[in-house]
């Protein structure tokens, strides 16, 4: 499945009115872990159909890292009815990935 950019004006929708998990991550285009971790996030995409995975620039739509309190990047943020699941903060290997989504 594609990858969704994510912005204020569609966090709502996308996310927290998704009948899908949402695998979001929250990164900045400056931000060197965010880079690291970028391949392993498209491979979940694209190996996990079931779960929607959204990017989310903090630049661009800063609001959305505050209301969920969001100090380090990258953190990747799972949500399941709307509702935070899990939370992880850094450069994380695939399988710390794939176990939040269990």
């Amino acid at each position: 499945m594609a990858i969704v950019k994510i912005n204020d004006n569609n966090f709502e929708a996308e996310v927290l009115q998704s009948e899908q998990t949402v695998l979001l991550d929250l990164y900045a285009d400056w931000c060197g872990p965010c880079r690291m971790i970028a391949p392993t996030i498209e491979e979940v995409a694209s190996e996990h159909p079931e779960i929607k995975v959204g990017k989310l620039n903090v630049d661009e739509a800063p609001s959305v890292a505050i209301r969920y309190g969001v100090e380090s990047i990258p953190t990747l943020l799972v949500f399941r009815k709307g509702q935070v699941a899990n939370k992880v903060v850094g450069a994380v290997p695939k399988a710390t990935i794939e176990a939040m989504l269990a």
